[in-house]
């Protein structure tokens, strides 16, 4: 099992899709262990995104990004990078596939919704940044028997 960082940008947030994406994430049987909505203090988001700093585009990034609340996720599952990255789609939304979060509900690639961690080990950096210990809850759920056949899980 693997835990993943997502959250709903502000444009997410504004549009009022936090439901509609929350429930592709359940629907697949991926497991929330983390959930809360705030706004982002300009240290955190120069953290999360420090890798940037110096691009053409970072202050466009933690301007927008601490604008308006983010709602943050711990997500955990069998590959839970991987399968979250594909649910959410190329980065620009005229570009990703249909079927895909930023495919159905994207129209740009700046305000592209959505954050998922790249790599597992991002995405141990980056639950870090966002959760504080003892934050995620430990669930053990007996749904997961329909979700993952036995041999998903060695």
């Amino acid at each position: 099992m693997e835990t993943t960082l997502i959250f709903l940008k502000p444009d997410a947030v504004q549009r009022g899709l936090i439901g509609s994406i929350v429930g592709r994430f359940e629907a697949k049987g991926l497991t929330f262990v983390g959930m809360k909505l705030m706004n982002v203090p300009k240290d955190l988001a120069e953290k999360h995104y420090a890798e940037h700093q110096g691009k053409p585009f970072y202050d466009g990034l933690i301007a927008f990004v601490t604008s308006s609340p983010v709602f943050v996720m711990a997500i955990r599952g069998v590959n839970a990078v991987a399968v979250c990255r594909t649910l959410i789609g190329a980065t620009n939304g005229q570009k990703a596939d249909p079927g895909t979060i930023r495919g159905d509900f994207g129209m740009s690639g700046g305000y592209n919704m959505i954050h998922g961690s790249d790599s597992l080990e991002s995405a141990e950096r980056e639950l870090a940044l966002w959760f504080d210990d003892g934050e995620l809850a430990t669930i053990d759920k007996t749904l997961d028997q329909w979700v993952y056949d036995p041999s998903d899980l060695k």
